[in-house]
């Protein structure tokens, strides 16, 4: 599909039948990083995009455009091409920045929002350990985020063996993955990215200001991982409580728990889209 400024964008959908759903994906992260979503009876009708200069999607003329704002136009560009006026939003990592900026332009169209391991804003702000300085965390996301151009490579391909590893070992008490080759497949998609360009969507994606979330008139489930350092839990939940009728939830796990734990991410879900009462599309 086109995007308002031009660029070309690449969609999926799922193909289902059910409650309309987009889904705000982390960086460079591919459809099998959702595996119940993939599935024919998941009760949704999913639709998503792969981020600008990933995955086949184009990169935009002007390379500035990649701002968490370039981004929700992109969203919309995929809800609009599903011919839904209204869907629940599933936003992960800095997702969830994207599927918000959406709802702040477009409250209308937004029955709902689940989002995992994100805030919406300031997203470095709450990289690291909880409790430290905020500058300080800043300061070292945005360093991780930069790092990634050189360290990338390798530590994709070898992220998913070392952490199955750590769990055969029982170390950091992460519940196994219920469907490794799906995790496998997600990996190998996700370490071929061009790196020097994903660091440059993770710095400007860090630039979102944080929210006023005072806009929201619709329900919102925060989902953080006990053992996430990529948003750690407390600040997830400390935004929960700026956001009007929203619940916050720990799931036991680190930044990818959409790998690690699908089936109670989609319970969850499946709550919210009943709490929307947005019939099946």
């Amino acid at each position: 599909m086109t995007s308002r400024d031009g660029t070309g964008v690449r969609t999926w959908t799922n193909g289902a039948v059910g409650v309309p759903l987009v889904i705000s994906n982390g960086f460079g992260a591919p459809p099998a990083a959702w595996p119940r979503l993939a599935e024919a009876d998941c009760g949704f009708r999913a639709v998503s995009w792969w981020h600008r200069g990933l995955g086949g999607s184009e990169r935009p003329d002007d390379p500035t455009r990649i701002r968490v704002e370039d981004h929700a136009a992109d969203l919309e560009t995929t809800m609009d091409a599903a011919g839904f006026e209204r869907a629940v939003l599933l936003g992960w990592s800095f997702g969830v920045n994207v599927a918000f900026e959406f709802a702040r332009a477009h409250p209308q169209r937004v029955a709902g929002i689940l989002g995992v391991g994100g805030v919406p804003g300031a997203s470095f702000r709450a990289f690291g350990p909880p409790g430290l300085w905020g500058a300080w965390r800043e300061g070292a996301g945005r360093s991780a985020a930069w790092l990634l151009r050189l360290v990338g490579p390798p530590a994709a391909a070898l992220a998913f063996p070392v952490v199955e590893c750590a769990r055969a070992l029982g170390v950091g008490h992460v519940p196994p993955l219920p469907d490794p080759g799906s995790s496998a497949a997600a990996v190998r998609q996700f370490a071929a990215h061009p790196w020097s360009w994903y660091s440059d969507l993770l710095l400007a994606a860090g630039d979102h200001a944080a929210m006023n979330t005072g806009f929201v008139s619709f329900p919102v489930t925060l989902v953080g991982g006990t053992l996430d350092i990529g948003a750690a839990a407390p600040d997830v939940r400390a935004a929960t409580k700026t956001i009007p009728q929203a619940r916050f939830v720990p799931l036991v796990g680190t930044h990818f728990l959409p790998l690690e734990q699908p089936d109670r991410l989609h319970q969850e879900l499946v709550a919210l889209a009943e709490r929307t009462g947005l019939p099946r599309a």
